[in-house]
């Protein structure tokens, strides 16, 4: 199948799969006697398997990793679950972050007046630098 029908069929946007064969994510298409590129069954089912890691927030990297005990039949599910673990690790860090900018803005917001006044809290705090990381520090 030619790279827009394997597009169509793995959800992965064309200039996507060009983009992880670039980089050596998948490995790139054989090339049929015309040039096109020619993908199979397993190309579909390797890039669904990416996409679907990515829509999980995994790293090219992660996937590099995931991929390769993905085709290691002799593989340790205790390595899978390791890259897992690390990741939820990354994104508990995340939220953790986005809370605190939150709570930073909900009181910055109960702060200001919001009225016809120039005077701003908000204006204030991001003029002066500070953010709920370095209060904290």
């Amino acid at each position: 199948m030619n790279i827009g029908e394997a597009a169509a069929r793995s959800g992965v946007p064309a200039k996507t799969i060009r983009y992880y064969e670039d980089i050596a994510l998948i490995e790139s298409a054989d090339r049929s006697a015309n040039g096109y590129r020619a993908y199979t069954e397993e190309d579909v089912h390797t890039l669904r398997f990416v996409a679907r890691a990515r829509s999980l927030g995994f790293t090219v990297a992660q996937c590099r990793d995931l991929l390769a005990l993905y085709r290691d039949r002799s593989r340790s599910s205790a390595d899978v679950k390791a890259i897992a673990e690390m990741h939820m690790e990354e994104i508990d860090g995340k939220i953790d972050g986005l809370r605190a900018m939150r709570e930073t803005l909900a009181t910055l917001t109960r702060k200001c007046h919001g009225d016809d006044r120039p005077d701003c809290p908000i204006i204030d705090e991001l003029a002066a630098g500070k953010t709920a990381a370095k209060r904290s520090k």
